[in-house]
């Protein structure tokens, strides 16, 4: 992990923020795919290279997510902030692997914080319900403009704890070369493995799975003549 300057870090906070808004909240221009979210931290901590191969591979596994009404889904966004920023300036092969895992698990506690959100909502509705039932256009926006704001700071409490698990796993985790190689290859097989799953699961059956089983087929054939 490469020493972050305050103003960096700051950067990556709200960028961090702005991607976690944008799953759900707004303005959902589609910023918080992992891939992009990679990209730009990546830009941010001057190593592009590593924002693009964490988020690639995160993306693979939020292939396997439909995020639609209430369903359980990770929150990758934020988590491919924090694991660029863990991966930024240490060779891939050594770096990749853990920064992914650490992404990981703060994807899956962005998905918990995620429904902690929705509660909060939830309840503002409640204690606005008279309001609401009346037509009072000011209950509306009170309740919009706080359901924003919760989100927004549920974004950058998951960044900047991101942050500080990226620097404590930088600082206190050190990995033989055998072993951080083998943890890259494990979390390249996982993403792939994961894509596989959601690629065939999104085909269902008959004519899409078909296909889905030819495009395979041409992609091993002219990967293998390459």
């Amino acid at each position: 992990m490469s020493t972050l300057a305050p103003q960096t870090a700051l950067l990556l906070v709200v960028w961090g923020t702005l991607v976690a808004l944008d799953l759900v909240s707004v303005p959902q221009a589609l910023i918080s795919r992992p891939l992009v979210a990679g990209t730009v931290a990546g830009w941010l901590v001057g190593d592009v290279e590593a924002g693009l191969r964490v988020g690639a591979l995160l993306e693979l596994f939020a292939l396997d997510v439909l995020p639609i009404g209430a369903v359980w889904y990770p929150d990758y966004g934020p988590a491919a902030v924090a694991g660029t920023a863990l991966a930024a300036g240490a060779p891939w092969e050594l770096g990749l692997g853990l920064s992914v895992g650490v992404a990981l698990v703060l994807a899956v506690l962005g998905g918990w914080s995620l429904r902690q959100v929705r509660r909060w909502n939830a309840r503002a509705i409640q204690r606005r319900g008279a309001a609401l039932a009346a037509g009072e256009s000011g209950a509306i926006r009170m309740l919009q403009y706080g359901g924003i704001a919760r989100d927004a700071a549920r974004g950058a409490l998951l960044t900047g704890l991101g942050l500080l698990l990226a620097w404590a796993v930088a600082r206190g985790v050190r990995l033989d070369r055998e072993t951080a190689v083998g943890l890259t290859l494990v979390a390249i097989g996982a993403a792939l493995a994961a894509a596989a799953s959601g690629a065939v699961r999104s085909a269902g059956r008959g004519r899409r799975l078909r296909w889905l089983a030819a495009g395979a087929a041409v992609g091993t054939l002219l990967a293998g003549l390459r």
